[in-house]
Order: structure tokens, then C-alpha cells, then sequence
């Protein structure tokens, strides 16, 4: 049975199919049954152009417990770049946390 979760997001980067590739403009993330690997009910990840023929997307599947391990990742990174750019580059940056974040390095 479909679950007709849904969410869409606008999407600003670059994916790649086979060889080449191209821009985005959006990131679908569903919850549904598997269509290629041999799961069950998968999140769904599709990063497409939507001003490109269907063929621009790039499509993954996974379970459940991997897109939690995924989003912990990601919001990890996030932390971590968020803080790259506003204390050690200099926008905001305390000089003692550049020094020490340089020396951490």
C-alpha cells in the first residue's frame, strides 16, 4: 500500500548520472515501498532538475535505520560547518577559537 509521504524541497548543487553532471532545482524525499532494492518500505531520496528531462534525477533507497544514521550524519556536519564558517573564518570569530580550532587541524 502506498503511504503518500511526501516532502519536497528546493535544492541548490549538483548530482551525477553515469558521466555527467547537472544542476538541481529540487530534493523529494518519500516514504514508500521499495522500487529497485530488495527492502520493504524505504525512505526515498530523489535529487532531479525539474526543467531537465525526467532522465536528470538521481535516485536512492534506503531503510529506515540507515536515512536516521544519515540525518544524525548530516546534522553533525551541518554543526560542524556552520561553526567553520562563523568562528574560524572570520565572520564572528573569537581569535582565541581560530587559533585553537588552526591548531586542532
Amino acid at each position: 500500500m502506498c503511504t503518500s509521504i511526501i516532502e519536497i524541497a528546493r535544492a541548490e548543487g549538483m548530482a551525477k548520472r553515469g558521466d555527467e553532471w547537472f544542476p538541481l532545482s529540487q530534493a523529494v524525499v518519500a516514504y514508500d515501498h521499495a522500487r529497485h532494492a530488495p527492502l520493504g518500505d524505504v525512505i526515498t531520496l530523489d535529487f532531479i532538475n525539474s526543467c531537465l528531462e525526467p532522465g536528470a534525477r538521481a535516485g536512492i533507497e534506503l531503510t529506515l535505520q540507515t536515512a536516521k544514521e544519515l540525518r544524525a550524519a548530516l546534522d553533525r556536519v551541518i554543526t560542524a560547518a556552520e561553526f567553520e564558517e562563523a568562528e574560524v573564518r572570520g565572520k564572528g570569530a573569537v581569535p582565541s577559537l581560530v587559533r585553537a580550532a588552526s591548531h586542532a587541524r
